[in-house]
């Protein structure tokens, strides 16, 4: 009976990482093709996992299995290192809904929510995850036109979100973030 009553919980636990949090809405009518290639952070909500990195992109790329590579890199000042993880991430409701999981860590899966998208030429994002502690502005570029961010951070505030806690990412030239990293960085 405890071993049913655990693996109900982490059952609930796992599914709970993948999910939407209340009154956000993946974007439809998504085109994986049009979104991948490179993204530049440019803003985002702390965590332990980004903290202090400057220069953060991602790079996304399909897989043989048909699953989509993701590549995040950030530089570290204070290390004076790049660091780098790569995960898998597929859709949870289906190719044309920005809803994915996305796994860094073996089976364990986390939310990547499309919630809003420059639907003409996919040149900007908002990102969240399962609940309001995750949130991205992505673009395909390291600069987006203040408007533009403008908009998005309203968007985000009006659903939940602390913008207030955003931190704009530091972006050095395009030209000098590395394509490939050596094992040691």
């Amino acid at each position: 009976m405890i071993m049913k009553k655990t693996l109900l919980f982490l059952v609930l636990v796992i599914a709970g990482c993948t999910g939407v949090p209340p009154g956000v809405t993946p974007v439809k009518e998504f085109r994986l093709e049009s979104y991948l290639g490179r993204w530049y952070e440019v803003a985002r909500l702390d965590h332990s996992f980004e903290r202090g990195l400057t220069d953060v992109y991602a790079d996304y790329s399909l897989r043989d299995d048909g699953a989509v590579k993701v590549l995040n890199r950030g530089y570290s000042p204070s290390s004076k290192k790049w660091k780098e993880a790569e995960g898998r991430a597929s859709f949870v409701d289906g190719p044309d809904t920005g809803h994915l999981k996305v796994s860094f860590f073996g089976p364990f899966y986390g939310s990547y929510i499309i919630v809003d998208l420059d639907r003409d030429r996919y040149q900007y994002s908002l990102i969240c995850g399962p609940d309001r502690s995750y949130l991205w502005i992505l673009a395909r570029q390291p600069k987006l036109h203040p408007d533009i961010i403008k908009r998005l951070v309203r968007k985000a505030s009006g659903l939940g979100f602390n913008t207030d806690r955003l931190i704009f990412v530091d972006h050095h030239s395009p030209a000098a973030l590395p394509t490939t990293l050596n094992k040691g960085d």
